[in-house]
């Protein structure tokens, strides 16, 4: 696992994940602008139930609180599929 995987799952515990899985989407972009900085491009899927009662963007707002000045380095481009444990179909 890479360090900044690594770094992200340690931050994002904040939010006690019942599932967390990030994908190390970074060699598809090779050649992009923001890749060439050294930012990577990745896809969260997070299971918490600190997400209830919130619409997506609160959700969003509580992971990039979460990542912090990650989003302006090691992170370039994040999706994120930010989910309640009722919402998880795992």
């Amino acid at each position: 696992m890479s360090d900044t995987l690594a770094e992200m799952q340690r931050r994002l515990a904040v939010l006690a994940p019942l599932r967390l899985h990030i994908d190390d989407e970074s060699a598809a972009h090779r050649g992009h602008a923001g890749a060439a900085g050294g930012g990577g491009h990745y896809r969260l899927t997070l299971v918490s139930a600190a997400f209830a009662g919130k619409n997506t963007v609160a959700r969003h707002r509580l992971v990039y609180d979460a990542l912090g000045d990650m989003m302006q380095g090691p992170i370039h481009a994040l999706a994120i599929n930010a989910l309640t444990p009722d919402q998880d179909s795992v």
